[in-house]
């Protein structure tokens, strides 16, 4: 028991410091805060995981979007890349048909490029997104719900 107890108090003090590092640790696992409901339908979270600096050079966002909710149209002033890492959603870019995105799959979106993604109807999704830059998304038109409820009919057949 004597061991036991010497053993605890020389381990202790390496727990605390190595707990109390200098490190800047996030989690994807984290849900982020609710976004407001500015440029979207439904319910979305946002988790900045990364923040573009002088080093990296580009934002990584975890987002979640409950079924049945969707961003609106926009472009952005770099490539956008999404990484749809559970749930299922749809993807669209200005001028092209709408397409499902699955788990595991990964898009690219070119700059300045017009489009809208969301959950499915039935699903929700979550997805990292990686851009650059330091300007601010250019929302161009509201989704509508209609819209969205015809793209999710067409997409079910």
């Amino acid at each position: 028991m004597k061991k036991v107890v010497n053993i605890l108090l020389l381990t202790f003090p390496i727990i605390i410091i190595s707990q109390n590092s200098q490190y800047n640790i996030s989690s994807y696992l984290d849900e982020g805060s609710k976004a407001p409901n500015t440029h979207y339908i439904g319910e979305a979270w946002l988790n900045p995981l990364f923040r573009a600096d002088d080093d990296l050079g580009y934002h990584i966002t975890k987002a979640t979007f409950r079924a049945n909710s969707t961003l609106d149209w926009h472009k952005h002033s770099s490539p956008q890349v999404l990484i749809i890492i559970e749930g299922k959603g749809y993807y669209q870019e200005r001028g092209k048909e709408p397409i499902i995105l699955n788990v595991g799959d990964v898009i690219k979106c070119n700059k300045s490029t017009e489009h809208w993604h969301s959950s499915s109807k039935d699903s929700q999704v979550t997805y990292l997104a990686l851009y650059a830059g330091d300007k601010p998304t250019i929302w161009t038109e509201v989704l509508t719900q209609e819209y969205y409820n015809n793209v999710a009919e067409k997409l079910k057949k």
